[in-house]
């Protein structure tokens, strides 16, 4: 199987599980959050985050743009801005909303792959702001699609948390 081949189907499936999730949510509860413990995303400010956990960042890896406000150096990022705390994060304003950029986000993705080819993926180093480990383009690709997958994850447990009828196989797309 190609590189090319490999993280399409991942995007694909990791997407529309994390679709499927938050069909399970409601407006109403994106200022929920667990009740114990500190530095929890809320429910809104987790959906946010999903909708560009992998596209944007491949995007980034694939042609150098990184989405960053004009004079912002990626590369010299304070560790709060490369890590802020939750109440910092920004929130998502509907469940609507989230579907639409989560959309949105899986069509970068998949056109991120794409124009990165298999011999990119196999060969061209790519560095992450974060990590400087020495890694090719197309693993660094499929960590961000592992970025998104264990957000839903997250995701899942918050569903649970509330009290919503989730199983394991609105976790595994079953």
């Amino acid at each position: 199987m190609s590189w090319v081949e490999l993280l399409s189907r991942e995007i694909e499936r990791v997407y529309d599980v994390t679709d499927h999730l938050m069909d399970e949510g409601s407006d109403k509860d994106l200022g929920w959050k667990p009740s114990t413990g500190s530095n929890w995303m809320t429910l809104g400010q987790l959906l946010m985050h999903c909708t560009d956990a992998c596209g944007a960042p491949c995007k980034g890896f694939v042609t150098g743009d990184w989405g960053m406000p004009e004079g912002m150096d990626v590369e010299h990022l304070t560790p709060e801005q490369m890590l802020p705390p939750a109440e910092k994060l920004p929130h998502i304003k509907s469940v609507a909303e989230a579907k639409r950029l989560l959309a949105a986000d899986r069509k970068v993705a998949l056109e991120m792959v794409k124009k990165a080819g298999e011999t990119k993926l196999t060969s061209q180093k790519a560095p992450a702001p974060w990590d400087p480990t020495d890694m090719i383009l197309g693993h660094r690709l499929l960590s961000m699609v592992g970025h998104l997958n264990q957000h839903k994850g997250q995701l899942f447990y918050y569903l649970k948390l509330m009290g919503k009828p989730v199983n394991t196989g609105h976790l595994w797309g079953m």
